[in-house]
C-alpha cells in the first residue's frame, strides 16, 4: 500500500481507538529485570516483603517507565511477521508529547493497552502518527499510564 493510501486511511480514523492489545501479565521477575537493566532497584519495585508492610499498595509495583516501555510490544510494533500496515518498512518511535502515571501496576496483575489515533500527517516522506496510549490494569478504575506517543512510518 502506498504512503498516500495509508495516510488517507489513517486520517479517516483520527479520534477512534485503532488498537487494543491482549491482556499481558506483569510478573515480579519482569519488574526485577527492568530494575536491573535501568539500575532502579528501589524497594517499592523489587522488595516484596518491605512493600507488603510499608507500601500504600501492599505489594511491589512496576516502574512507570517499564509500563511505558511496553508500548511497542502491546501496540504490535515489534512482530516483523505482522507489519502494522502493508508497505511500511520501518516504524520509528519518535517521542512522547505528554506522559502521566495515574495508577500503579501491582506485581502479578495484568495490563491491556488501548491506542486512540490522535493525528496522522505526512512528514518528510513518512507518516507521523500521534496515538494516545492508555494502559488499563485489570480490576482497577484508574489507568496506569497515559501517553501521547509519536511514531513515524517509513515506506
Amino acid at each position: 500500500m502506498a504512503l498516500s493510501q495509508t495516510l488517507a486511511e489513517l486520517q479517516s480514523k483520527v479520534g477512534t481507538e485503532i488498537h487494543t492489545s491482549n491482556w499481558e501479565p506483569i510478573t515480579q521477575e519482569m519488574i526485577n529485570e527492568f530494575g536491573k537493566a535501568t539500575r532502579d532497584m528501589q524497594w517499592i519495585h523489587v522488595d516484596p516483603e518491605r512493600a507488603a508492610s510499608e507500601s500504600p499498595f501492599k505489594t511491589t509495583i512496576a516502574h512507570g517507565y517499564f509500563t511505558l516501555s511496553l508500548y511497542p510490544m502491546l501496540r504490535g510494533l515489534v512482530d516483523e511477521s505482522k507489519p502494522l500496515f502493508p508497505g511500511v518498512k520501518n516504524v520509528i518511535n519518535y517521542g512522547i508529547n505528554k506522559l502521566r502515571f495515574p495508577g500503579p501496576v501491582p506485581a502479578g496483575s495484568r495490563i491491556k493497552a488501548h491506542c486512540e489515533l490522535m493525528s496522522a500527517e505526512e512528514v518528510k516522506g513518512s507518516i507521523e502518527l500521534i496515538e494516545k496510549y492508555t494502559v488499563e490494569v485489570e480490576g482497577q478504575d484508574r489507568p496506569a499510564c497515559m501517553a501521547e506517543c509519536v511514531m513515524r512510518l517509513y515506506f
